[in-house]
């Protein structure tokens, strides 16, 4: 296969349509967040097991992170990102027929495992399709998906609400996810790694700064993540907003975050990367500590201001992670970081916060999260590795 050499004409546009793959995958993740409050009416559940769907879809993407990190690069790239877009088409349309709500368990697992077979086999297809003189900004532009699902998203939904019921809502993803598998089945070639470098994982597990590490990604991502996934549900159910208005301010509040992950990438190739990732931790765990004590007038600017820097979090903690562990080690140990962090903050911290909800209030939840992430960014001081 040809390497594109410049990101212009059909490098552009191919990089372009995995963007919008990347996209709407991670927009399946964290679709939940934005209509919980009807699931929670419509199926009758307190906060903590409404919550509970995003521990059951971390567990599946963490498992699936993993899975595909070893295993893509002998299955095949492009087979792997066609089997995801296949999985998440089924389980999208799957899921409207829900009539019972621990089946919504199983079928957000299978979601979360199918979201998560699709980043490990991208990433490494976009460096085989690219120049290595191109890898930064063509990575830079497809993490752009991501970003552009955490702001749209609740838009996305608000908009489709009017039209349709919450299950109609999957059949459009799902029409999507068959259209773009269709599409990328076409138009991309195969790509595989038959014997690629693998880091012994009793190695791996032996090394402090792996568990350093992944302690500050868990509040990294709890802050992030977790906040999002029952910001609609706090707004709602405890503040007494509109499920309209509760959205609105979700999205907007993730909107600077889509130049804001980018302009990171770029910052730490200027500034000591130790002292960056410690201030960005800290300060977020404050703004996460002023969002349980604000009052509903000012939520929403604390809400964007705490989206503003934790969302600069995750560009910078992948340096730090590839400056962390060496070329042999550093794909296994992204995976096993990103497992935990996404099981532990995107998946047990959302249903943390639901029961603090339950038992009593979300606001007890969030500023006792924002505490214990001041405390996790002075373990950046224990990453030796970082200059």
């Amino acid at each position: 296969m040809e390497r594109y050499t410049d990101l212009r004409g059909k490098a552009l546009l191919f990089l372009f349509f995995m963007l919008f793959i990347w996209f709407v995958n991670f927009s399946a993740r964290i679709v939940f967040s934005p209509i919980l409050p009807i699931l929670e009416d419509e199926f009758m559940v307190n906060h903590a097991r409404a919550s509970a769907i995003f521990i059951f879809m971390s567990a599946g993407y963490g498992i699936a992170v993993i899975a595909s990190g070893l295993l893509a690069g002998r299955i095949g790239y492009k087979r792997s990102i066609v089997l995801s877009l296949a999985q998440l088409s089924l389980m999208t349309f799957l899921i409207p027929l829900v009539q019972n709500f621990f089946v919504l368990y199983i079928f957000s697992f299978v979601l979360g495992f199918s979201v998560g077979l699709y980043i490990p086999a991208a990433i490494p297809l976009i460096t085989e399709y690219y120049a290595e003189k191109n890898w930064g900004k063509a990575i830079a532009i497809h993490d752009i998906g991501a970003s552009l699902a955490i702001f749209a998203t609740p838009l996305v939904c608000l908009l489709l609400l009017h039209y349709f019921p919450w299950r109609g809502i999957f059949v459009v993803y799902g029409c999507v996810f068959l259209v773009c598998g269709v599409v990328f089945l076409l138009v991309s070639s195969e790509v595989k790694i038959f014997n690629p470098p693998r880091a012994i994982f009793r190695d791996i597990v032996r090394i402090r700064s792996l568990w350093v590490m992944a302690a500050i990604w868990i509040f990294g991502a709890g802050s992030n993540l977790g906040i999002y996934s029952i910001t609609p549900l706090y707004l709602t159910k405890e503040l007494g907003l509109s499920i309209d208005y509760a959205n609105t301010i979700l999205g907007i509040s993730r909107l600077a975050s889509i130049g804001v992950a980018v302009a990171c990438g770029f910052v730490v190739d200027r500034f000591n990367l130790r002292k960056i990732m410690f201030f960005m931790t800290a300060i977020t765990g404050v703004l996460t500590v002023i969002l349980g004590l604000a009052s509903v007038r000012c939520t929403g600017v604390v809400l964007f201001l705490q989206a503003l820097f934790v969302t600069g979090f995750f560009p910078v903690g992948l340096v730090a992670i590839a400056k962390t562990f060496s070329r042999e080690m550093r794909g296994l140990a992204t995976g096993i970081i990103l497992a935990l962090s996404f099981f532990a903050g995107g998946g047990v911290t959302p249903y943390l916060l639901g029961v603090s909800g339950d038992l009593y209030s979300f606001r007890l939840g969030i500023t006792i999260l924002g505490i214990l992430t001041i405390l996790a960014s002075v373990l950046v001081f224990r990453l030796k590795e970082l200059k």
